[in-house]
């Protein structure tokens, strides 16, 4: 069976990110037919039509080919003032260009928010379905996902929290499942 391959977006770009220390923790503990690469947003300029040029800043170039070559994404996102962080949806404005055939098009995307509050990122998880969708992006059918009290679930750079880490990785195999034939 060929191993699927996943692109994963951590929507905060601090040093001791919750939502990266999900998706670490989700890419060890993966089947062996499924790899979870990360994807680094820090590099990527502010999102600006006048660079669409035929030669895109290399950084984009580099993270649309990224996109391109996965099978399927995974994003992680904190909610910051009840939506999705700025850098995350600056990488899915350029992810999303041009319009009708972008990487996004057609790629299935697993959506998990967190947050500190009891919500886990739940507007931050709906404003990202709504940006998917103009994206042309399938969301993978799957109850959220969402880590609530995510401070107090992360340990030395882990999701320690057994029972989120169960049930996300339940919302990865449904999104294998929907990439497998």
């Amino acid at each position: 069976m060929k191993k699927v391959r996943l692109a994963g977006i951590s929507g905060s770009l601090r040093r001791n990110s919750h939502n990266t220390a999900i998706l670490q923790t989700l890419q060890e503990r993966l089947a062996a037919d499924v790899a979870l690469s990360l994807l680094p947003l820090a590099e990527l300029p502010l999102y600006n039509p006048d660079l669409e040029s035929p030669e895109l800043p290399a950084p984009v170039a580099v993270f649309k080919q990224a996109l391109q070559a996965a099978d399927g994404i995974v994003l992680c996102s904190p909610e910051y003032n009840a939506g999705t962080s700025g850098v995350l949806k600056n990488a899915l404005d350029w992810a999303s260009r041009p319009a009708n055939a972008s990487p996004l098009k057609g790629k299935h995307v697993l959506i998990i928010s967190s947050s500190p509050a009891f919500t886990g990122g739940a507007r931050a998880h709906a404003q990202l379905r709504e940006t998917l969708a103009s994206t042309l992006s399938r969301v993978v059918v799957h109850p959220p996902v969402v880590v609530a009290g995510v401070h107090e679930k992360i340990k030395e750079g882990r999701l320690v929290d057994e029972s989120n880490v169960q049930f996300a990785l339940g919302a990865i195999a449904a999104l294998v499942a929907e990439l497998r034939p």
